[in-house]
């Protein structure tokens, strides 16, 4: 193991040696523990250390030799965990992708990073991709679900790795060892926003250390419960699960994004991940059980959440709440915010939010609540971790300070510029996208625009590229505005336009739950949610809500004119990218007759 400069802990040189002295270590019973035929099922420290061997030596016995790309596209599971050290104990380099990514371009990135293996989870993912699969005749498939005919599955590999350990008693050993810290360990393709995906170089110095370094701020250990529902293929998961393995954190795999609720409850976790949109999604959750209480309770819960924002911005500006307050809040914590906590498992100690960011006004009422999210921040060029809060220092409205061994500072122009072991080696096949942002002297450009406090705290303001410049050449950065708008119950989506215009517009997707909710009570006929997303009436309603909670904003920030979309943003539809982030141009494109008329009709 190496000690690195600033932090005073051993870092493992490779991942697989992380694996090795986590299980060796911890020798826990549920290491890992998953959800099968309805129980929930647990593989120990001992077992997950020889089937990663076993992996790794049946992928041996197929040819794949260190430097080799192996790419998986699959759902989070242990198998896409003990596949992922086992592919990176041979000296291979895992080559992820997202399950949700349409087959265009599941066919660029293995156009591009071209793997001998690829790995898939189901009969239904190989059947949505099989014409792409037909393109690459030399590249063999393994299945982690079994029996499908024409392709070895993933039970087959372990078994051949199996029968083949007697005979290469240190075969496994003699593989880790060639590794290398300063090895690629993976090829991450971007989600790509601006245009087409580009494979980021991570060595396993880099996610060593992230992970190492992220545990440091993070404090966790055996005694702690993990449940993991963001996809694996994205790096920030995939290092958080590092982490855990590392500290010896039992990490539970959600059974999808549809049971997460439900999951939360049966393993009662003490700490999670998640994106900002998960707590929108919880928070409007909230609010809808609110609206069937008693007219007595629903008075009871609107009055707690003042009380609850304002004891969290006590607690983040370092006063001690007034004993009026503290006494309050113990009467909403009791009555109201203990019920919130049920929802969650009643045992979370940290939530650690991170892929966008969150809005302060939702963290201070989760806060209040008894529901601490730290907010960190990251890139996948990053490893991703370059800053994080933690529960003793935790400051709203930032990500936190930097993980110890890194560097962080500001251009002239705002940007963020970070260096040190987190950052990649540059992009795949690329040299001259890397040199656009990583400088000979280590420096990386994060592409973020954002402030350091006096305090240490960065905060981030908005994408570099994401910024409006309107016609008065006023700079507004949406995302903080869209995650007001977010705030509202009617509205379930919201992406804001301007560059070039005199000002900014809103395209909003509303909440067609809601929406129906509120025209039964307003007496509008509600039986074709699409008319009723066209009615002047809801229109009407959301421009009111987007007044109420912009109201604060500069003049040349407010949002002067609204369209309601009636269908929701998404991946399939080309909106957002896998990791949920906004594709801005594409938006501008598909939405442009409904922009045009927007500055058409608007009289502002």
């Amino acid at each position: 193991m190496m000690a690195l400069r600033m932090l005073n802990v051993p870092v493992p040189d490779t991942l697989v040696e992380l694996l090795r002295h986590a299980t060796d270590l911890h020798r826990k019973p549920d290491a890992l523990r998953f959800k099968s035929e309805r129980q929930w099922r647990d593989i120990s420290s001992q077992d997950l250390m020889q089937r990663v061997r076993h992996t790794a030596l049946g992928l041996d016995a197929l040819g794949i030799a260190a430097g080799d790309r192996v790419a998986m596209l699959a759902e989070s599971s242990p198998l896409w965990t003990i596949a992922d050290f086992g592919i990176l104990a041979t000296g291979a380099i895992n080559v992820p992708i997202y399950p949700t990514q349409s087959p265009q371009q599941v066919e660029y990135i293995l156009d591009e990073s071209r793997p001998r293996f690829l790995f898939v989870s189901t009969a239904r993912q190989l059947k949505r991709i099989h014409p792409v699969i037909e393109a690459f005749p030399d590249m063999r498939v393994i299945t982690f679900q079994s029996g499908i005919e024409g392709y070895t599955d993933f039970a087959a590999l372990e078994a051949s790795g199996r029968e083949a350990e007697p005979g290469a008693a240190h075969r496994f050993d003699d593989m880790r060892s060639a590794i290398a810290s300063d090895d690629p360990a993976s090829i991450i393709y971007t989600s790509g926003t601006t245009g087409e995906p580009k494979g980021a170089i991570l060595t396993h110095r880099n996610l060593c250390f992230n992970a190492v370094s992220s545990a440091e701020v993070i404090s966790c250990g055996p005694g702690d419960v993990a449940l993991s529902f963001l996809p694996l293929s994205h790096i920030f998961e995939r290092t958080v699960v590092y982490l855990a393995i590392l500290r010896g954190v039992t990490v539970c795999y959600a059974e999808s994004l549809e049971t997460v609720a439900a999951n939360l409850l049966e393993v009662r976790p003490t700490m999670m991940t998640a994106v900002p949109r998960f707590f929108e999604k919880v928070y409007e959750r909230i609010l809808k059980a609110r609206s069937k209480l008693s007219p007595v309770k629903q008075k009871l819960f609107d009055w707690s959440l003042p009380v609850g924002r304002a004891w969290a911005r006590a607690i983040d500006q370092g006063s001690r709440p007034s004993i009026g307050l503290r006494l309050r809040h113990a009467v909403a914590d009791r009555l109201v915010f203990s019920k919130w906590r049920d929802v969650v498992g009643n045992r979370l100690e940290r939530f650690v939010s991170g892929g966008a960011p969150l809005s302060p006004d939702l963290a201070y009422t989760f806060w209040g609540a008894g529901i601490p999210i730290l907010q960190g921040y990251g890139l996948t060029e990053t490893s991703p971790v370059i800053a994080v809060n933690s529960v003793g220092r935790n400051r709203m409205g930032t990500v936190g300070h930097p993980i110890p061994g890194t560097e962080v500072r500001l251009a002239d122009d705002g940007e963020i510029l970070t260096r040190g072991p987190h950052v990649f080696l540059g992009y795949f096949k690329k040299p001259a996208e890397t040199a656009e942002i990583l400088a000979e002297d280590g420096w990386l450009k994060t592409g973020d625009i954002g402030s350091i406090d006096a305090d240490g705290f960065v905060a981030i303001t908005d994408r570099k590229k994401d910024l409006i410049k309107t016609s008065a050449g006023k700079y507004v950065p949406p995302q903080p505005i869209e995650n007001l708008l977010r705030l509202s119950p009617f509205i379930d989506q919201a992406v804001l336009v301007g560059n070039g215009r005199k000002h900014v517009t809103a395209l909003v997707v509303p909440s067609r739950e809601h929406a129906g909710e509120w025209a039964t009570a307003e007496g509008l006929e509600t039986g074709d949610l699409d008319a009723l997303l066209a009615s002047p009436a809801l229109l009407a309603a959301v421009r009111g809500e987007v007044a109420r909670l912009t109201s604060h904003l500069a003049d040349y920030e407010r949002i002067k004119g609204v369209a309601l979309i009636a269908h929701e943003f998404t991946i399939d539809g080309g909106e957002l990218t896998p990791t949920l982030k906004v594709r801005r141009r594409f938006v501008e494109e598909k939405y442009r007759e409904i922009i045009d008329a927007l500055y058409r009709n608007d009289s502002h």
